[in-house]
């Protein structure tokens, strides 16, 4: 029945809960629930998609599908997107909070929500950034189509425009030198861009080119967008976004990231990147340089990528070792990335606003979704560093041994041109008196001839080299010249069946993360599985090449077996196995025994700064749940004068969070009374209180996370007796 104020009847169809899919005439409606409901279930299943909506629609209505209802309810829940969000709006600048810099601010309230006397902290604030490549869209011009003008632009505040992406977009030249390919290599995972001014000291980046796949494809071209970038908190918030435009990780990208939440965050903040040790020379000499060290920006790699770095560069650049990190492991995005899989399938060919407009709501229910949890992250990282700080290790020579392995591995050099020439020559020679004796053994045989030949380029190679080192006459196989560049020639052979063996490794781990990834295919899955079976028979023929040469060396080195492998930390050992010049066995810190105990007491460390943090941010917690509830009620208040119907509407929409916050504020008191913490006085939720936390049904949520833990562990046990 239509009211007498409504002029048109999509007016008349929304009053009884009603959306028309065309702005004037609408034959079809969809109902507000119908599309509330689909709203949070693509938001808690991304593969949920508004195709598969409409197909089911279709079935509980007996209508055949038709193409043309796809495009009716797509246009449908583009309006009721558009109207939540103005509604939404209008909210925030009634409140002021419409700015970008208030929402970075007031995002996590653990890290950013600073109180007065609050204990001073190293890192005042954490942020990780890392780029992903699974929301790739196709430039519809690939199938010689014209692609459709849609000149929306996303709503949120959470995306960095391509403007403020390309402000950076000349900071780093291109290098033309072929040493530099290292550098160049870094900032993209498919193919190279631009370089970084990258030093012989981080050529730990090698082994991200190392644990690529074998061929490489340089598809960017039949994608319009590539991928996202991101920035997350320590608790996992996503703070900003932007788009990667027919390229990898530029260093536009992270630059653009690091500027903007240096503006919104300030001094003695610290960064986690998976290659941050090579970025932060890349920063340092942009634009943005002199305002990042007048503000002591910190960067590190994540916990995660930090094993796949050489030992020098985990010594400096790891969280474990950088005072005042506690227990953050500087792997937020990637958390994130492995949700954002899963929304890939429903963006790959949507338009650029569609494919915005589902990365947003997706981010939005993520941090909704994060800040329900934030109290449980609490939890958790105190049961962590409760039972870490049991170790009772206070010895002071832990720090001087980490100072000496990092003093050791920052002094080797590289052996001089002239005696790199020298050692080749005499594993010429060796080759050379290894063909002889082969050709002999052949004389017999058909192919004589090609042995002859190895043997002539064998010789020729040996003259080649001699004339280079300008020797009279060539060294007899056992004079003192040879003796004394044999063993460097044996420890060159050593050093290059090592490198294999962690080239095997770091390709095994990369492609196991991969085979867990939810998402992939199963084509993929076979063909991973059959790389990973060859891969574990080639990592064994390594472990019996690296353990012969280990032998051949006087003292003979450690020799390596399968179960070594299989420890992720292991990586970082790799490098003081391969200066094997100096026997580093003999000094006190590169022990096994000692090495673990390093590792203990500097967990031991960082433990006892993450219990600080956590006061801190409970702290913090507490203070803004108890702000915001006094500002809620205010302005509920005020609305109910000026403009009744929306305070109605953020009552409701305040409504959920004012239940989660009482949620907070009873697991903060269980934290506090379980740890004999100074006790804070709670906010006032008696009646959400009452009706979430004490109501038998519900409360199972709160507390029973070791109960599902042991569901869990039972489940894998049943599973493993019924295999």
């Amino acid at each position: 029945m239509a009211r007498p104020h409504h002029i048109f009847p999509n007016e008349n169809l929304i009053y009884h809960g009603y959306l028309g899919c065309s702005p004037v005439y609408p034959t079809v409606a969809i109902s507000l629930h119908t599309l509330a409901i689909f709203r949070q279930a693509c938001c808690a299943c991304p593969r949920f998609s508004i195709h598969v909506q409409c197909k089911t629609l279709c079935h509980l209505h007996n209508t055949p599908y038709r193409p043309y209802l796809f495009e009716q309810l797509t246009q449908a829940f583009d309006v009721y997107l558009e109207i939540i969000h103005r509604v939404d709006q209008k909210i925030r600048v009634a409140l002021n909070r419409s700015a970008r810099e208030w929402r970075l601010r007031n995002e996590c309230p653990a890290c950013f929500y600073r109180v007065e006397d609050e204990p001073t902290l190293t890192f005042d604030w954490f942020v990780s950034i890392d780029g992903n490549n699974s929301l790739k869209r196709w430039d519809t011009r690939v199938y010689g189509t014209v692609p459709r003008a849609d000149h929306r632009t996303p709503r949120s505040t959470y995306w960095l425009s391509n403007e403020e992406v390309d402000n950076f977009k000349y900071e780093v030249k291109a290098r033309q030198a072929p040493h530099t390919n290292t550098g160049a290599e870094i900032y993209d995972d498919d193919c190279s861009v631009e370089a970084a001014d990258v030093s012989k000291e981080f050529n730990c980046v090698d082994r991200w080119r190392n644990a690529r796949a074998d061929v490489r494809k340089k598809t960017f071209d039949v994608f319009e967008e590539s991928g996202i970038f991101i920035a997350t908190c320590r608790h996992r918030f996503i703070l900003l976004a932007c788009d990667m435009i027919k390229s990898g990780e530029l260093a536009k990208y992270p630059l653009a990231m690091i500027n903007c939440l240096a503006s919104a965050y300030g001094p003695n903040g610290a960064c986690a990147y998976d290659i941050g040790c090579a970025f932060a020379k890349t920063a340092s000499t942009s634009s943005i340089g002199p305002r990042i060290r007048s503000l002591g920006l910190r960067f590190m790699v994540g916990a995660f990528h930090g094993h796949a770095h050489n030992r020098l560069c985990q010594l400096g650049w790891h969280p474990m070792y950088i005072e005042g990190t506690g227990n953050t492991e500087g792997e937020g995005c990637e958390h994130v990335f492995s949700a954002f899989n899963e929304l890939a399938r429903s963006t790959r060919h949507a338009t650029r606003f569609h494919r915005h407009q589902a990365i947003e709501q997706h981010i939005a229910f993520w941090n909704q979704d994060k800040y329900e949890a934030l109290t449980r992250f609490i939890r958790n990282h105190y049961r962590e560093v409760m039972e870490s700080a049991a170790l009772n290790i206070t010895d002071d020579d832990f720090p001087r041994f980490i100072a000496e392995e990092r003093s050791y591995l920052s002094s080797l050099k590289e052996p001089p041109a002239q005696d790199v020439q020298r050692v080749r020559y005499v594993q010429v020679l060796d080759d050379l008196e290894e063909k002889r004796y082969g050709h002999l053994s052949y004389s017999a045989r058909v192919r004589v001839e090609l042995a002859y030949t190895k043997l002539q380029n064998t010789e020729a190679l040996a003259a080649h080299i001699q004339g280079q080192l300008g020797l009279e006459s060539p060294w007899k196989v056992g004079c003192e010249e040879y003796n004394r560049y044999r063993e460097e020639a044996m420890l060159g052979k050593y050093r290059e069946a090592l490198g294999e063996l962690e080239r095997l490794v770091v390709m095994r781990f990369f492609e196991l993360s991969k085979l867990a990834m939810s998402g992939t295919g199963y084509k993929l899955r076979q063909q991973i599985s059959k790389g990973l079976q060859r891969r574990s028979e080639a990592i064994r023929k390594a472990i019996t090449r690296y353990n012969f040469q280990a032998g051949r060396l006087d003292p003979p080195r450690p020799h390596i077996s399968w179960k070594d492998i299989a420890q992720y930390s292991f990586l970082g050992e790799f490098d003081l196995l391969q200066h094997a010049q100096d026997d580093v066995r003999e000094r006190i810190w590169a022990k096994p025994a000692v090495r673990e105990a390093t590792t203990k007491f500097f967990k031991l460390c960082r433990a006892k700064e993450e219990i600080m943090r956590l006061n801190v941010e409970m702290r913090r917690l507490r203070t803004a749940i108890h702000d915001e509830e006094r500002e809620a009620s205010q302005t509920i208040a005020n609305f109910r004068h000026s403009d009744p119907l929306l305070a109605r509407e953020f009552e409701r929409l305040h409504q959920p969070r004012a239940a989660v916050n009482a949620i907070h504020i009873h697991r903060l008191d269980c934290l506090e009374k379980q740890y004999g913490l100074p006790r804070k006085q709670s906010s006032t939720f008696d009646d959400i209180y009452a009706l979430y936390i004490n109501d038998p049904g519900d409360h199972d949520l709160l507390d029973d996370e070791e109960d599902t833990v042991n569901l869990r562990s039972m489940a894998d046990f049943l599973h493993e007796i019924a295999d």
